[in-house]
């Protein structure tokens, strides 16, 4: 059994595949050929966004948009830290000061009645009312954008946090990095009124290429002009004419074509992650010492992950029970990145975000992809049936 199986979706598209490559191969427009203008297009569409600017990475998604936004030292940016290092990890690249906002213990995603404290926190520098970072009681941090993320293929609460922000003029990003494809109260992720939106194309993602890639979605016109100009060095009126700083962030078109092929069957693939996710919360609903994945109402997950809490501290022992049966599972995410020795200098303890540490000592991806058969997730509930017994 695999844990995600990629093969399975390219035997299936492998015809129009090849098409695609092929083009990309005669025109050899290796670099901002026409598939990528293509596909940025239809990315839009299929979200509704007024513009998607696509990028070399999830990871490049995000530091682009930061870039743009001119965040940077005295700079406050909230992040949850249960979540992949890069949120984070790009708000330090800048010298801006990430603050880890805890999450819901439903959703795994930010807890807006944390955001709230924590931005009150940050304005007052005071502790007491919620955890800061060291850089937050030094010197007076500027709260400037809030991150959540949809992890796991949720969405974040973005009814409660988007006004939170407005009201405390915030600029916020959603990083759907592993959501594009969901949906909340009626609308696709990453076309939700976020001032922005980064989405990763890793291979593993619902929609994934065969390497890296990303892409921006916005409304903003003037955002998505800086931003189309930062992927490409800070390209002004021709290549040599640079106007600020930027990176080497663009999409290669051959990933761009993959994305196209892909793209024809998405839909079908989100619907049946709805089935499969389904199937292992039926078989799961009866097992005691675990609890499977809750989705709110107004919610559709993209599933990237399917995960459980694992009761009593048994998360380890029934992985490894799990893996003498040919079953692999893997952890989102061990350590939550406030206690991670590259934030050391943050100077959070451990228990300052309780339930994103709770999260990671019991959380447990199952195997997931559209094309499980129906007889692996028996098989996986069964199996972790037995090793809990």
């Amino acid at each position: 059994m695999q844990f995600i199986d990629l093969a399975a979706q390219q035997r299936r598209i492998r015809p129009d595949l090849e098409r695609r490559i092929k083009a990309v191969l005669d025109h050899g427009n290796y670099i901002m050929g026409p598939e990528v203008f293509e596909l940025e297009e239809r990315l839009a569409g299929f979200v509704g966004a007024r513009h998607c600017v696509s990028c070399a990475s999830g990871t490049d998604a995000l530091l682009m948009v930061l870039m743009a936004w001119d965040v940077g030292p005295g700079d406050a940016v909230f992040v949850p830290p249960f979540t992949f290092f890069a949120t984070a990890e790009v708000v330090a690249m800048l010298g801006a000061t990430p603050v880890m906002v805890d999450i819901d213990p439903v959703t795994f995603n930010m807890d807006p009645k944390a955001l709230e404290k924590a931005i009150g926190a940050v304005k007052a520098r005071d502790p007491s009312g919620y955890p800061l970072p060291v850089a937050a009681m030094r010197q007076a941090l500027t709260p400037r954008v809030v991150i959540p993320v949809d992890l796991f293929g949720l969405s974040a609460a973005y009814a409660e946090i988007l006004p939170l922000a407005q009201k405390h003029d915030l600029l916020v990003m959603e990083d759907a990095a592993q959501s594009f494809g969901a949906e909340y109260n009626g609308k696709k992720v990453c076309g939700l009124g976020c001032h922005a939106a980064a989405a990763s194309f890793f291979p593993a993602k619902p929609l994934g290429c065969y390497g890296d890639g990303g892409a921006i979605f916005t409304d903003d016109d003037a955002l998505a002009a800086i931003l189309q100009s930062i992927r490409l060095h800070g390209r002004g009126s021709d290549k040599y004419d640079n106007v600020r700083i930027g990176i080497n962030g663009r999409l290669d078109t051959l990933q761009a074509a993959i994305l196209l092929a892909k793209l024809e069957i998405f839909p079908e693939e989100i619907r049946l992650r709805q089935k499969i996710a389904g199937a292992y919360t039926g078989g799961l609903a009866s097992i005691s010492g675990i609890t499977p994945p809750r989705i709110p109402e107004g919610s559709f997950s993209a599933w990237a992950q399917y995960c459980i809490l694992v009761a009593d501290g048994r998360r380890d022992a029934i992985a490894a029970r799990l893996k003498e049966k040919g079953i692999p599972t893997n952890i989102y995410y061990p350590t939550p990145m406030h206690m991670l020795g590259a934030f050391k200098s943050l100077g959070y303890a451990p228990g300052d975000m309780p339930v994103s540490l709770a999260a990671s000592q019991s959380i447990l991806a199952l195997p997931f992809h559209p094309y499980m058969p129906e007889a692996d997730v028996e098989r996986v509930c069964q199996a972790v049936a037995e090793s809990l017994a």
